[in-house]
């Protein structure tokens, strides 16, 4: 054979390998739908609000719930050739009456399962019931073949506590594992979850279990899935967050420092994502909150992971309900109603008040906030102040934003009932193991609570929004030029009835004045105290002075004649404070009244770099700055003059 033949001979036997290969090649690629969601805090229901739902489409402005997302998932399943996997990155539990009979009812993973949820991780609310607590719902679930898989790879155990035995037992059976294997049409997928660094601080009610670093345990599982399980494909859900900010959040780094993880499921943040954020080869996406959007991501899995399409969709009236879903949604309330409602002569469709104005939450002053931080002095107050004792008096009261988890919206109608006021606050349980956290007080000198609206000024703008704090009771200015932990100036106690007066706030003063919060945000004064080198340490006391130690101990009784603590749960202060209110129109229901329409000014930001406004009523910690900058001063000027001396020396020295 000539050379020119051979030439010919290797260039066709190159076409036809090419055109038989690259079938094959295509055939290996294979496409696969994620849908998935995050941080549904128990949101069964369209809601903002409630009553406004419809079971008609195009009617009402009502977003989220549970039987518009059955739809989808129905709806997308059916348009689909390719598998379709759900998906949700935790805290799907928390926020609503449904969390209320969870220990019971288990009512948010039995619907999930329904609709088709694959995998779910744990965030950090999914513990705010404690461990063992955790561990009933989800035997509970599991009895009821209504337990989806769920993951979660850094968790701890402590072996030497028993109150985290039953979560314990729970991961031993494989009610919750480190991670999962699921084929799918020859697909190999690998899930794991994680809780990341900031959900795990926030996860107060968690202990004994704590969390191990996340990205030492990505890593460790990624090793498992890829080396010895021979997935195509991982997955993780991960209870961890995106920022606003491109390449500072927590999921961007674990994708930065993990190689291997194809999908990153976000949640924790309330962040959405437009288009997936591509981070070392991973994709990463985050649909929102409370069920309001659902992410679909289309990929294909071949050598590499490509992006096929994504799309955030909207969950709203545009979408109809699954009848079914909302009949059994429609029978959880009336479980509700009757088993946790009328302990407190209660209906979750009770009307309590109305409103001509929405009331919205925001990271700064606002009207929701400035109504519940009202709601929790007044409530302790009508409780436990006793009128021969002036002192016991509530004299300011705080909620943290984070704590603040819905406002209130006047709809169509403007009724409030006792199911959407208990949306605003609804986290949490008591010492006495019902919903709802505790109200505690206790007593600070003038100078602590200084430092305690100093979280606001200084720490907030480094630990986020959730650590805004709504006040009642108090007004102050400050000036964001001053030292860090000292930019407040000038304090003013009262209310909008009676006026504000000037408060002594010096470190010399040794009254003691009585603040009121929930049991939660009083577990993280020592925190504060430790997170600023006890700067802004503040603690606890009781009437006498005395140090109290243990935050159960703050627990207000809301009657001292019955054995035990009967504890003023927080939800409970809006619904009655919001009772209380006079009925304007004369309709026989109470209407919030128009002051919260506007912000109080509580908080007066005074832009200054004058000297005097820089100092003025300094703690130690601004006159230390300012000794600093004096001494740099001088500093400069001695080796200028130095320096002037050396270059210039028949100036600088006296003629003899």
């Amino acid at each position: 054979m000539c050379s020119k033949q051979k030439s010919l001979f290797i260039f066709f036997t190159f076409i036809l390998t090419f055109i038989i290969a690259t079938p094959l090649v295509t055939a290996k690629e294979q496409k696969l739908t994620i849908i998935h969601s995050n941080d549904i805090h128990s949101h069964l229901m369209s809601f903002s609000p409630s009553m406004d739902f419809t079971y008609e489409v195009n009617d009402d402005s009502t977003v989220g719930g549970i039987a518009r997302i059955a739809t989808v998932i129905k709806n997308i399943k059916s348009k689909r050739k390719n598998p379709v996997i759900v998906v949700d990155a935790g805290d799907f539990m928390m926020g609503s009456i449904f969390h209320t009979l969870a220990p019971e009812k288990a009512f948010e993973l039995k619907i999930m399962k329904k609709i088709g949820y694959d995998m779910l991780t744990l965030g950090n609310h999914e513990f705010d019931l404690t461990p063992n607590i955790l561990a009933k719902i989800l035997n509970k679930a599991n009895e009821n073949n209504s337990l989806p898989p769920i993951v979660l790879s850094n968790m701890k155990f402590n072996l030497y506590d028993k109150r985290d035995d039953t979560l314990f037992d729970a991961f031993q059976k494989g009610l919750i594992k480190n991670y999962r294997v699921k084929k799918i049409n020859g697909l190999k997928i690998g899930f794991f979850g994680l809780i990341g660094k900031d959900a795990a601080f926030k996860a107060k009610y968690s202990e004994p279990v704590s969390f191990k670093d996340p990205v030492k345990s990505a890593r460790t599982i990624v090793k498992v899935l890829r080396d010895v399980e021979k997935v195509d494909l991982v997955v993780c859900l991960s209870h961890s967050g995106l920022k606003r900010k491109r390449g500072v959040s927590e999921d961007e780094n674990l994708a930065q420092k993990v190689k291997g993880i194809d999908v990153i499921i976000s949640g924790h943040s309330h962040t959405t994502t437009d288009r997936p954020i591509r981070v070392n080869g991973t994709l990463i996406v985050q649909s929102g909150y409370y069920g309001k959007n659902l992410g679909i991501l289309d990929i294909s899995k071949g050598a590499k992971v490509k992006l096929s399409s994504y799309k955030l969709l909207k969950i709203d009236d545009k979408i109809s309900s699954d009848l079914s879903i909302l009949r059994e949604i429609s029978d959880y309330r009336n479980e509700i109603d009757k088993e946790f409602f009328s302990k407190y002569d209660l209906e979750s469709r009770k009307i309590i008040g109305e409103t001509t104005f929405d009331l919205k939450r925001e990271a700064a002053e606002c009207s929701i906030g400035n109504l519940l931080s009202d709601s929790i002095k007044w409530y302790v107050n009508k409780h436990s102040y006793n009128k021969d004792n002036p002192d016991s008096k509530v004299i300011g009261s705080i909620i943290a934003h984070g704590m603040v988890r819905e406002g209130l919206m006047k709809g169509k109608t403007g009724k409030l009932s006792v199911g959407e006021i208990f949306k605003t606050v609804p986290m949490g349980i008591g010492e006495d193991l019902s919903m709802g956290y505790p109200l505690v007080s206790f007593y600070i000198y003038p100078h602590e609570l200084k430092k305690g609206l100093e979280i606001i000024t200084s720490l907030r703008p480094i630990i986020g929004d959730s650590f805004f704090l709504h006040i009642s009771g108090v007004k102050f200015k400050y000036n964001p030029n001053r030292m860090i932990f000292d930019k407040i100036s000038e304090i003013y106690l009262g209310s909008e009835e009676s006026g504000y007066t000037a408060f002594d706030y010096s470190k010399s003063r040794k009254k003691l004045f009585r603040i009121a919060t929930n049991i939660y945000v009083a577990s993280f004064l020592k925190e504060v105290g430790k997170r600023t080198y006890n700067i802004l340490k503040i603690i606890p006391k009781n009437s006498n002075g005395i140090p109290i130690n243990n935050v159960k101990d703050l627990i207000v009784d809301a009657d001292n004649t019955i054995d035990g603590i009967q504890e003023l749960k927080e939800w409970k202060a809006p619904v009655e404070y919001i009772a209380s209110f006079k009925d304007t129109n004369g309709n026989g229901i109470p209407d919030i009244p128009l002051s919260y329409s506007k912000k109080k000014g509580i908080i007066t930001v005074e832009k200054s770099v004058n000297p005097y406004e820089l100092i003025k009523n300094g703690t130690f910690i601004t006159w230390v700055g300012f000794l600093c900058v004096i001494g740099v001063f001088f500093i400069f000027i001695f080796i200028t003059g130095f320096i002037l001396n050396k270059i210039y020396p028949d100036k600088f020295t006296r003629n003899s």
